[in-house]
């Protein structure tokens, strides 16, 4: 089975439980929470070694997270010691957060412009994807800040890119022009 489908399975299962408890928020704080920690080298390749006892991986588990984590979470954890699937927490944390997003209808939003907006311009960008029929119904935006787009913007999110860069432009020119019969031949004379 794929890392995916075993990650999407778990994540989809603890959504449901979460949610059956009425948890949901809690349980997504412990997940961002958690996905902080496996930042942590050492913590990430604790998930993924194979040399370290289940016993031991659920003592750290314990030693790290209890009392400051829902007993869902913990329980959750435990479950997957068990099974010999911590290795894919990360990949079940992201997936969670992705499940989540969906649920609460909410599109993670990548803006990149060749130089800072700002504030006025941000909200004005936001409010106009939440009116759009292309995203849901709340925005989550990210923005970068990238020089070589000499102007404009690029707006990514979900499987859409919309770039509206100087830089795209002008390689679109470009390519007209190295793809343009006539300015072909009147360049070879």
């Amino acid at each position: 089975m794929s890392v995916q489908r075993i990650a999407s399975r778990y994540a989809k299962s603890l959504i449901d439980l979460a949610v059956e408890q009425n948890k949901l928020d809690r349980i997504l704080e412990d997940v961002n929470s958690f996905r902080e920690v496996l930042k942590h080298r050492e913590f990430k390749l604790l998930t993924k070694s194979p040399i370290v006892s289940t016993s031991k991986k659920q003592e750290i588990f314990k030693a790290l997270f209890e009392g400051k984590y829902d007993e869902l979470t913990m329980a959750f954890f435990n479950i997957l010691i068990n099974k010999g699937r911590e290795s894919y927490l990360a990949d079940i944390a992201v997936e969670f957060l992705s499940q989540y997003k969906k649920l609460k209808h909410i599109s993670t939003v990548r803006l990149t412009t060749a130089s800072p907006l700002s504030d006025e311009a941000l909200a004005s960008i936001k409010e106009k994807l939440v009116q759009s029929t292309v995203t849901d119904d709340q925005v989550e935006m990210t923005v970068e800040v990238d020089p070589e787009l000499i102007g404009g913007f690029i707006i990514e999110f979900e499987d859409n890119i919309y770039d509206a860069s100087v830089a795209n432009k002008l390689d679109e020119l470009k390519k007209g022009f190295r793809d343009n019969k006539y300015i072909s031949m009147i360049m070879a004379r």
